[in-house]
Parts: structure tokens; C-alpha cells; sequence
């Protein structure tokens, strides 16, 4: 297995190599840069052409390109055209939040999905299952930034029970537990709103294991031998029908730690979703760079992840 995880890890490597060659060029093809906001009728022109000159804009792609994977190969991602600060800092503020949200989500959205799935599966055919399924068919229906922009004017700014932008309270110091509690406060909201969306797909499949599962012959077996029916669903039942979840697991995490470009920029949740969107706005290249080939490496280890906790939940499978 590790042999395996070693092997894959490498294989990284490359692709991420040929991810980032196309990232830069697709970067270099965006119209403007970033100092094209500066122009203005009193600016001097030759002060932009000076600036350009000074950040390497008006090198061939290719040297610039070379001149950014070494300097990237040695942790140095560049400086933020906008920020001004590094883009390493930038980026390890932004995660952190994103970290945060990510987690809260997760744990909601199974917290949510797990049981009814289960209940869904078990009552089969029942008013309960089909208020499920309808919920599933409404949540997966409903764009992100329809139910977040309702969540918001609802819960935000007509009932006052969340806050509507921000990370935390600045009134508060750092470790206390009233900053710790403001964090949580703040992403709450847009945490629940991620995790209802995101509860459709783990119920469905949930659901069909479950219904799968009752006609099998061990189920069959364990209720013939008398033992409880509720015991049968959390013993035997509950965790073979874990199996596809636990696949799309690796997924879940790495997908949601790329953060929401919809959530994080609705709700004013400094993340790297909203980070990205305002990168683009002002074409400041070496944030947008560092964050596409963050959410390629993402992708890549939410793959491998989700082999390992597959192997993990059922040893018959072995990652090969």
C-alpha cells in the first residue's frame, strides 16, 4: 500500500508540472495585467510602461515562465500585484479561513445526509422517504448562489441571526473565547448553506444502498436468526451502505478546502473562493497562478485520499 501511495505521489509530479505550464499561458492570454487599472486620464504612460518593465511583464512568456517555476520550486510564489504582500502569506491567511469553513461544512453536511439517507432507505416507499427525496430533488435543483442570497436577505439581514460579512467580530482579541466563538459565528451561515447543497448526492446514494441491502442474503440471515431490526441496520445494514460514501470522502474534503467562489463571495467570507474572484478582477497573475495549481494539487490528493480511506473502511480493497 505505502509503495503504492509513493508511486502515485510521484506521478503527481508531472502532471502538476504540465498543469502549471498551461495555468501561465492561459494566465498571459487574459486581456489587461495588473497594472491596467492604474490608467487613468492624468497617468503618465511611461510610469505604467516603467512598472512593467520593472515586474517582468514585457519578458517573453517562456523566461517568465522558467523564472516563475524556479522561484516556485524554491517556496517563493511571488508577490500580489494588489496586496502587495506575499503571495505565500496571502494564501495561508485566506486557507486558514477556508480550513475552518471547510470543516464545519463537512461535519454538517454529514451530520445532515447520514441519517436521512438511512431513514430514507429503511421507510422505503413512506411519507418520510418522500419528503427526502423531495428535499434532495430541491437542494440539488436550486443553484448555490440562489439558496445563499435567500440565506443571506432571510437569516442575515431580515431576522439579524448571523452576521452578513466577515471572519470574525474585530472587537474581540485573538485566543480569547469570545474571538473563538465569533469565527464560529460567522461561518455558521454560510457553512450551513454548503452543506445543504452538498447533502444530495451522499443521501441518494446512501438511500440506494440501504434499499440494496435489505433483499441481500446476510441481512436476510441476521434477521432470521432474531436479531433486533435495529440492530440489523446499525451492525450490517449502516456500514456496508457506507462504502460509496466513504469513496466520494476525499472528494468531499479537498473539494471544499479549494473554498466556494459563490459562498465565500455572497456571504463576504474571506476565503480563498473570494480571494480568486478578486485576483481575476484585477488580473493579479501570480495569486491567480499559485491558486489554480492549488486547486489542481486538491484534486489530485482528493483522488489519492479517497482510495486510501476506501482501503482504510474495507480492507477487501487494496489500492493498487
Amino acid at each position: 500500500m505505502w509503495k503504492t501511495i509513493i508511486r502515485r505521489i510521484l506521478i503527481m509530479i508531472p502532471q502538476l508540472f504540465v498543469l502549471s505550464l498551461l495555468i501561465f499561458i492561459m494566465a498571459k492570454q487574459m486581456p489587461g495585467d495588473p497594472f491596467t487599472g492604474m490608467i487613468t486620464p492624468e497617468t503618465d504612460p511611461a510610469r505604467v510602461e516603467e512598472l512593467r518593465e520593472k515586474a517582468g511583464l514585457n519578458d517573453p512568456w517562456y523566461e517568465q515562465y522558467v523564472n516563475w517555476i524556479v522561484n516556485a520550486a524554491q517556496g517563493d510564489l511571488g508577490k500580489s500585484y494588489t496586496y502587495k504582500i506575499q503571495v505565500s502569506t496571502l494564501i495561508g491567511e485566506r486557507a486558514l479561513n477556508t480550513f475552518w469553513l471547510s470543516l464545519v461544512s463537512v461535519i454538517l453536511l454529514y451530520l445532515i445526509a447520514i441519517p436521512l439517507g438511512v431513514l430514507a432507505g429503511r421507510y422505503q416507499e413512506t411519507f418520510l422517504d418522500k419528503i427526502v427525496v423531495l428535499y434532495s430533488f430541491v437542494t440539488y435543483a436550486i443553484p448555490t448562489f440562489v439558496l445563499a442570497l435567500i440565506f443571506l436577505f432571510l437569516f442575515g439581514y431580515q431576522l439579524h441571526w448571523f452576521p452578513t460579512v466577515g471572519s470574525v467580530d474585530i472587537k474581540y482579541d485573538p485566543g480569547t473565547f469570545g474571538y473563538l466563538w465569533s469565527k464560529l459565528y460567522h461561518m455558521l451561515l454560510p457553512a450551513i448553506t454548503t452543506a445543504l447543497l452538498g447533502t444530495t448526492s451522499v443521501i441518494q446514494y446512501l438511500r440506494s444502498e440501504v434499499i440494496d441491502a435489505k433483499s441481500l442474503d446476510y441481512v436476510r440471515t441476521a434477521r432470521s436468526k432474531g436479531i433486533p431490526v435495529s440492530k440489523v441496520y446499525s451492525r450490517h445494514i449502516f456500514r456496508n451502505s457506507l462504502l460509496p460514501i466513504a469513496a466520494f470522502l476525499g472528494f468531499t474534503i479537498t473539494g471544499l478546502l479549494g473554498g466556494s467562489i459563490f459562498i465565500e463571495t455572497i456571504f463576504g467570507y474571506p476565503g480563498m473562493g473570494q480571494l480568486f474572484i478578486s485576483s481575476l478582477s484585477s488580473r493579479d497573475y501570480s495569486v491567480i497562478t499559485a491558486l489554480v495549481m492549488l486547486y489542481g494539487f486538491l484534486a489530485l490528493l482528493g483522488s489519492l485520499l479517497s482510495d486510501i480511506i476506501m482501503s482504510i473502511v474495507d480492507p477487501r480493497i487494496r489500492i493498487e
